[in-house]
């Protein structure tokens, strides 16, 4: 279920993640699979929600990610890294 945002459009509610908001950053996340222990640690403090379950170990969702870095610092087995992006 996604959330609702209340909106001055016609439709009335858009979803939060309507946007696609991740092109603005500067690095990005990049999960050892082997190491995560799918403790859901970086899923409950990533600010835009977008880190998803994939096989038995999260990944974030790029076009929603910002960079922002929590979910690497929050990472009690330190199983990700932020590198730097290159476009």
């Amino acid at each position: 279920m996604a959330f609702k945002l209340k909106s001055e459009f016609p439709h009335g509610e858009l979803p939060l993640n309507v946007f696609k908001s991740g092109q603005m950053r500067v690095q990005r996340p990049v999960v050892n699979a082997a190491k995560c222990a799918w403790c859901g640690s970086c899923h409950l403090f990533c600010p835009t929600g977008c880190l998803i379950d994939k096989d038995g170990h999260f990944e974030a969702n790029l076009d929603y990610c910002k960079g922002c870095g929590i979910c690497a610092q929050v990472c009690p087995v330190q199983a990700i890294a932020m590198v730097r992006e290159e476009y």
